[in-house]
């Protein structure tokens, strides 16, 4: 029992996290229309919202994360520590009880990702918003993926993806 709570809970607060982050984005990504947009606007939106649904959304966490993440909130279920489920989002991320490689890689991601938050944050519409969509459009992916893993995990005999765990492969 205490492993199913944990894999929900690891799997349900990531997605409270993406989700929020979405809902606080999309109203600042609209508002962005509402502005007279020029040619390089529109530029800057279309090519920005390609390159973050490729990176962010299909490379990120389509290819990377979502997986993962069902891998490790899998093996939370078959192997629970009381640690491990209390703190079960972070656990499923990644930030801890992982391969030394994936920890420091999503502590890395973290720090460029508040740091890109703080210099978007400050940018004026409309630039702000256009930048908003393309970040929209990746979590909205991730959001998916994510989906889509939890339910190839939950009805699949074998899972094929590794969650990276200390002294494993992955």
């Amino acid at each position: 029992m205490l492993g199913l709570v944990g894999a929900i809970w690891g799997f349900s607060g990531l997605m409270l996290i993406i989700v929020y982050a979405i809902i606080r984005l999309t109203p600042i990504a609209i508002d962005t229309f509402s502005y007279n947009l020029l040619w390089y606007h529109w530029l800057v939106l279309i090519l920005n919202t390609i390159f973050m649904a490729h990176s962010e959304g299909y490379r990120g966490f389509h290819k990377g994360f979502a997986p993962r993440v069902v891998a490790r909130c899998k093996y939370l279920k078959n192997h629970p520590k009381f640690l491990h489920v209390f703190f079960a989002p972070l656990f499923a991320a990644g930030y801890f009880f992982s391969t030394r490689k994936r920890v420091f890689h999503i502590f890395g991601l973290t720090v460029m990702i508040i740091v890109f938050i703080q210099i978007i944050h400050r940018l004026n519409q409309p630039w702000r918003g256009l930048l908003d969509v393309g970040v929209v459009s990746g979590l909205t992916w991730g959001t998916i993926s994510l989906f889509i893993f939890a339910i190839r995990a939950m009805t699949a005999e074998k899972y094929e993806y590794s969650p990276e765990l200390p002294g494993h492969d992955g």
